[in-house]
């Protein structure tokens, strides 16, 4: 599982295997992670008929720390499920969707990261030969082929949407939401901005150089012009007094 830029500083639920869409009697595990300390997170979700409950009330099963396994998932189970921790922080929010039907989608359940590529698997239930599986994006074609996956490269902010997958006239799955977020700065964006500042530095030193020496030098003249003044002028009245002295 890939870690985007947001679980690697906050808590984040982590979901195994790594989809947000499952058929009926599939087995998953929903777990609490985070770079500090999760001691204490539990795993709660929200959906349709039964509210906002903690897991191991009426569904899943503890099974070490800050991890809760659902087996054999049910359409009633589909929601949205997050973290929370003793204090009321809640960590980000998952929604996961179980389904009865024979074709199922297997897409990101976490954001995907700008630049990384992203896997969309189609699944059939029945294991139909000779199957065509198309993809679609917010209602469009997107592409098909006949091994029901299909991997978009260097995924950008565009590719957020809406996606799902069919083998037949109304044999298709439901929709699943797949986020993409902003990629962490490049390691190397720092050093490149920094020598771009210091060329420009050094540019502008070579450009003032010269008027900064011709500055020094006109004071230098001027200081010993001003020393050499008061000088004349002791001499200049030393003489008028010897020539009255005479």
């Amino acid at each position: 599982m890939q870690l985007t830029p947001f679980c690697l500083v906050l808590t984040c639920l982590h979901v195994t295997p790594d989809r947000s869409q499952f058929s009926k009697y599939d087995s998953v595990s929903l777990s609490c992670k985070d770079k500090l300390n999760s001691t204490g997170w539990k795993v709660k979700r929200k959906t349709l008929d039964g509210g906002v409950r903690p897991c191991s009330s009426g569904w899943g099963v503890i099974s070490s720390g800050s991890t809760c396994i659902i087996r054999n998932i049910y359409p009633s189970d589909t929601g949205v499920y997050w973290c929370e921790s003793p204090d009321g922080k809640q960590s980000n929010g998952v929604n996961i969707t179980v389904t009865d039907r024979s074709v199922v989608l297997e897409s990101p359940a976490l954001p995907v990261s700008e630049g990384a590529a992203m896997i969309l698997r189609c699944k059939d239930l029945n294991n139909t030969s000779d199957q065509k599986f198309s993809f679609y994006k917010d209602g469009r074609p997107i592409g098909s082929n006949s091994t029901g996956e299909m991997t978009i490269q260097h995924v950008s902010k565009s590719d957020e949407g809406l996606y799902k997958c069919s083998i037949a006239p109304g044999e298709e799955t439901i929709s699943s939401w797949v986020a993409v977020e902003a990629s962490p700065p490049s390691p190397s964006s720092a050093p490149a901005s920094c020598s771009v500042s210091v060329s420009r530095l050094m540019l502008h030193l070579a450009v003032g150089m010269p008027y900064l020496l011709s500055t020094i030098l006109l004071g230098l003249i001027f200081r010993d012009r001003n020393r050499a003044q008061p000088e004349t002028e002791r001499k200049g009245s030393n003489d008028v007094v010897m020539e009255i002295i005479v």
